[in-house]
């Protein structure tokens, strides 16, 4: 049965991919600002509009699917690595913006409305801005699993008694690959990689992404889930009986992942991709994500005091650190979780 459904979800994955590179198959209109995007549409959308409205620049979206969130964009990045076709790229996830970056694909840039950005979420070269973050949490049904009774450290979680009630993405893909690769970075290869074999031989559901993970649990299937903040703020305005629970990494921290901006080295619509990427990282964006039903978490320390958001303390590990992980993580998930 698990073996069904990693495949069902290796195949759902294929059809998304697919569906990103159809979705671009025509050609954009040259005045155009086009923008890669793996933020949710439903909150990209409001402040793309907004963007357009303020500037009178046309704005053309490319959105990647769920399933293979943010993992279909990079690739085709990747693939018109000679003839670029975006000029921007507004990811929900800074972990590949930082590979595609050391791989020469992403421009520098002077940023300068990002004075007011800590420097953790801001690239040394200028490649790329980081905002709006979300929570990597433990989503749970508190009629079936009461909080007590839950692990403390995501670690505790790979333990049977909590893997054979659990649902997780697919971590080939999307937040849920950059939360495995900080572990990799944080625990070291002999530790995460035996989390995932736990997780295997505990009976943990995989699915194709957090969304379906979330669904898992609202349907009954399973009692908990790795997921994002922000699935859980939806499915509670949605009327789903969820909660949540922030684990700790390791050091006593929540891994807390940002939205990236990054511009291209496409060059046909440079002026407009310029003024569209400082938007993205402006404060008036970065507030629209922390009022949308999304409720990232701004950057700006500023911004979340007006807003008066708090959060759990962040785990102390270098974004860069993670991103080096991965292709560590990548083969592990290959050869010991999806096997």
């Amino acid at each position: 049965m698990k073996n069904r459904r990693i495949g069902a979800a290796r195949t759902v994955t294929l059809f998304g991919t697919m569906a990103v590179l159809a979705a671009g198959a025509c050609a954009p209109q040259p005045d155009a600002v086009v923008v890669y995007c793996s933020v949710d549409e439903e909150f990209a959308r409001t402040v793309l509009n907004a963007f357009t409205t303020q500037t009178g620049i046309v704005v053309r979206p490319v959105f990647d699917s769920e399933a293979g969130k943010t993992t279909g964009l990079i690739n085709r990045i990747r693939a018109e690595r000679d003839r670029p076709r975006a000029d921007v790229l507004y990811s929900s996830e800074l972990f590949n913006t930082i590979a595609l970056a050391e791989e020469g694909l992403l421009a520098p840039h002077d940023w300068s409305s990002a004075a007011d950005i800590p420097s953790q979420f801001r690239d040394p070269k200028g490649r790329w801005v980081a905002v709006g973050l979300r929570g990597r949490v433990l989503a749970f049904d508190p009629r079936r699993v009461s909080a007590e009774s839950l692990p403390v450290s995501w670690e505790q979680l790979a333990e049977q008694r909590h893997a054979s009630r659990l649902a997780i993405a697919n971590p080939l893909f999307g937040t849920t690959k950059g939360h495995v690769a900080a572990m990799f970075a944080m625990w070291g290869d002999e530790r995460a990689t035996a989390f995932l074999r736990k997780l295997r031989e505990g009976g943990a559901l995989i699915v194709d992404g957090n969304s379906s993970a979330l669904r898992a649990v609202i349907d009954g299937r399973v009692a908990m889930c790795m997921t994002d903040t922000d699935d859980v703020w939806v499915a509670q305005r949605d009327g789903a009986l969820i909660d949540l629970k922030y684990l700790d990494m390791g050091n006593g921290g929540t891994l807390w992942i940002p939205c990236s901006v990054a511009l291209t080295n496409r060059k046909l619509a440079e002026d407009g991709a310029k003024r569209l990427a400082d938007y993205l990282i402006s404060a008036e964006a970065e507030r629209m994500l922390a009022e949308s039903r999304s409720r990232n978490i701004p950057v700006r320390g500023s911004l979340r005091e007006s807003l008066k958001l708090t959060a759990p303390i962040a785990a102390e590990t270098p974004y860069a650190r993670i991103a080096a992980a991965m292709d560590a993580s990548t083969r592990a998930v290959r050869e010991t979780l999806l096997k």
